[in-house]
């Protein structure tokens, strides 16, 4: 265990610095100039070399990267070109409220899919299969912004069972939840039915069967712990994707996360937010995959980490 935890760590870092230089490279490429947006549009010619100066725009890339690896090797994320603010600490005030509808969000999308999923599978070539599989697929292909404001215009404008946005209440969390869990559930729902089916058709549950074993417990002791593992993989893989930040759903529902202040920062050509941003979501979705790894053997104890 210790060397895999090594060698994952060490992946891991080479991963961020190839992020990073990948990153960094096509901010450079861009034809918009942040040092005019920071010194604003009215600003001439010299004021805009000054801010260029101010900011190290004016050296060459391999410098400013050269640069930015060193105070990242210190934690230091860097400082916002337009909120004079360090980065770190703009995510820090972000970050509560992206975890918290990160976790509600996965609540929600393992609690539909898993149980649709588990239902079809059951009932597989079914018109009741055929009616939860097309309904996953209406949602896995909805737009985020057409649910989100339907959410919306149900839920809190007709029926008035929830507040129309902001943050803070439990209210507020339901509404931009459920819409992620319902975009995200068609996934899982579509993964758990097929995952089902396979584990269906094993030995040992046909061995189970033929022993007399009760439905319910064959479920929740041979089908559901070996059919969940490559669920196992999609949350790893979700964990990443919601902490960069869901922009639409965020900006639909008033969500102060991640993904609201990276829009800011797009729109406004702040590079190291857009820096600092894509760093910790990369290191998400590398902690994700890791603890999804170490998951796996606590459900099936034949996988081994080697």
């Amino acid at each position: 265990m210790a060397g895999y935890l090594i060698r994952r760590i060490f992946q891991a870092l080479l991963t961020l610095i190839g992020i990073s230089i990948i990153t960094f490279v096509i901010l450079y490429a861009l034809p918009a100039d942040p040092a005019r947006q920071v010194a604003g549009r009215t600003a001439s010619v010299a004021q805009v070399e000054q801010v260029r100066h101010q900011l190290g725009l004016d050296r060459p890339i391999w410098a400013q990267y050269g640069i930015y690896l060193g105070k990242l090797a210190t934690g230091d994320l860097g400082r916002s070109y337009v909120q004079r603010t360090q980065v770190s600490e703009l995510i820090a005030s972000r970050l509560p409220a992206t975890l918290w509808l990160m976790l509600a969000a996965i609540g929600f999308e393992l609690l539909i899919g898993l149980s649709i999923g588990t239902y079809a599978a059951f009932r597989r070539n079914s018109a009741m299969d055929q009616v939860v599989m097309l309904g996953a697929f209406v949602f896995v292909s909805a737009p985020q912004f057409l649910l989100g404001y339907t959410m919306l215009y149900v839920f809190a404008v007709w029926l008035g069972w929830f507040p129309i946005g902001g943050y803070g209440s439990l209210k507020q969390i339901v509404l931009p939840a459920l819409t992620l869990g319902l975009l995200g559930g068609g996934w899982y729902a579509r993964m758990m039915r097929s995952s089902v089916i396979e584990v269906l058709r094993q030995d040992y549950v046909r061995t189970a069967r033929a022993k007399g074993l009760g439905k319910s417990r064959i479920i929740f002791r041979h089908i559901v712990p070996n059919a969940v593992l490559p669920i196992i993989a999609m949350i790893g893989i979700d964990i990443g994707a919601f902490m960069s930040g869901i922009v639409i759903v965020e900006s639909v529902f008033g969500w102060p996360g991640i993904g609201q202040l990276t829009w800011q920062a797009i729109q406004q050509i702040d590079i190291p937010i857009i820096m600092g941003v894509t760093l910790v979501s990369a290191c998400a979705i590398v902690l994700g995959n890791l603890l999804a790894d170490l998951a796996a053997p606590l459900i099936d104890p034949r996988i081994r980490l080697k």
